[in-house]
């Protein structure tokens, strides 16, 4: 064995007590470390000939590069519908790495970690309120959710047409239709083949929303003739937290032949509470969902699970089957993720997940969830009553969508945001929404309280009297 690395297995107990405890350090100083920086660092660095051990690597690491790390699973980091991570979550992160599992099967000699998968894919139906007609799997985030989920809808597509896709090519133009799709569904449809301009926009409800209009959609679908489409739909769009229809989306598929996708990254967790529920009153319908972990389940980033109805098994197999492993035997008796979906390799990215839905149960969650909501209508709020403020969109969930009041201002929001985040104290992400330029504040982190909420309008006072 290299000598380095003997050392390092010597001395392994007290190399990972030292990470520890700088783990411990920075989650400790969440409040005072900046959400934002302009750190840098030369990135040609020399690769040393001989290496410098884990405890040497350790403190370049602090020295060096943690300098350019910000706080983004603190209490103000309200970018990007970004969550924190929670205490059980981050025992189970830790130990998905020490465990090291390549998480395929769940009857097979060389592991069958898979078993856990199943296990939390079930204690997260029973969360959200599904039912087991889904069969789910753990990927990286929202973009290889939808990847995933509509990878097998255009297999069904296909089929429509007797055609294979997934084994042929796409021959046909398939048909999507979608009124405000996040980013990654239509990074999703460019990466598929179908194109990342080929959906047809539906109509949103009047009246500031971003829901898809159902008059508009049943007129789109009639001019399809009676041919197959795809249809995406949102659960919590990402600028203001809007909600399809979905009993209306259910009376449609009674009349229509169409694959039902719901992106719920975050919005889907209104399901857990029973104020909230209603939003997504219906989903169980859809053949497919796309659901985040690490936005406000709270756990370590690239976390995410896609859920698709277990009757399209044969397509979701035709689409990722390995064929050139016949080892495998049949793929439907032999359960494996390697047929399922896109990762041939996959860590335990379900045990962080495990551990958070044990740790904390349904009522934890709901409290999260709701505390989150209220925290979104507190800062919506005062930001009423500072008067130099407008909301853009009503406040439906945990998303706020504002900006400078006055027409006059619009040219100052950009600078607005930029000093704000510049402070440190609070990151918020730019957007643009009914023709105005915006910002957005997302309230997902367990952390976060109303004296958070305190401390950014107090900066954002500061900025606005200096701008």
């Amino acid at each position: 064995m290299n000598s380095i690395l003997q050392h390092d297995l010597n001395n392994f107990e007290n190399i990972l007590e030292k990470a520890k405890l700088q783990g411990i350090d920075f989650l400790n100083n969440l409040n005072t470390i900046s959400t934002s920086n302009k750190e840098t660092i030369d990135p040609k660095r020399h690769l040393n000939e001989l290496g410098l051990g884990s405890e040497e690597a350790l403190k370049e690491f602090k020295e060096r590069l943690a300098p350019l790390l910000v706080s983004s699973p603190g209490p103000r980091y309200w970018g990007f519908v970004t969550g924190g991570s929670t205490p059980a979550s981050i025992v189970g992160d830790w130990l998905a790495s020490v465990y090291d599992q390549n998480t395929q099967s769940v009857t097979s000699q060389g592991g069958n970690s898979a078993l856990i998968e199943f296990e939390t894919i079930n204690l997260l139906l029973q969360l959200l309120e599904l039912p087991d007609s889904f069969l789910g799997g753990f990927v990286t985030g929202a973009t290889m959710s939808n990847f995933t989920s509509l990878a097998v809808a255009r297999q069904w597509f296909g089929k429509q047409f007797g055609k294979d896709f997934a084994k042929n090519g796409i021959s046909e133009t398939i048909n999507i239709l979608t009124a405000t799709p996040h980013s990654s569904s239509v990074k999703s449809l460019s990466m598929l083949g179908i194109g990342s301009q080929n959906y047809t926009v539906v109509k949103t409800i009047e009246g500031n929303r971003e829901a898809l209009d159902l008059t508009d959609l049943e007129e789109k679908i009639k001019a399809l003739n009676g041919k197959p489409f795809i249809l995406i739909s949102s659960a919590g769009t990402v600028n203001t937290a809007d909600f399809d229809d979905f009993e209306a989306i259910t009376k449609l598929k009674e009349k229509y032949n169409f694959w039902w996708h719901i992106d719920g990254a975050f919005g889907g967790f209104a399901a857990v509470s029973e104020k909230y529920k209603h939003f997504v009153k219906g989903w169980e319908e859809a053949d497919s969902i796309t659901i985040d972990c690490h936005k406000w389940l709270n756990v370590p980033y690239e976390s995410a699970f896609y859920l698709v109805k277990k009757e399209h098994i044969n397509l979701q197999i035709e689409t990722f089957q390995n064929s050139n492993a016949p080892y495998l035997g049949n793929a439907l008796e032999n359960f494996n993720y390697l047929n399922v979906v896109p990762e041939n390799s996959r860590r335990l990215r379900a045990l962080p997940v495990w551990f958070s839905l044990v740790a904390y149960g349904k009522e934890g969650f709901q409290d999260l969830i709701e505390k989150s909501t209220l925290l979104a209508l507190h800062f919506g709020n005062a930001l009423a009553d500072d008067g130099r403020f407008e909301l853009l969109a009503p406040i439906r969930l945990n998303n706020v969508c504002f900006t400078l009041k006055g027409n006059e201002n619009q040219e100052k929001v950009a600078s607005f945001l930029t000093q704000l985040n510049d402070t440190g104290k609070v990151f918020m992400t730019p957007t643009f929404y009914e023709n105005k330029k915006g910002i957005r504040a997302s309230f997902v982190n367990w952390r976060t309280t109303e004296e958070d909420i305190r401390i950014v309008i107090e900066e954002m006072k500061t900025i606005l009297e200096n701008l």
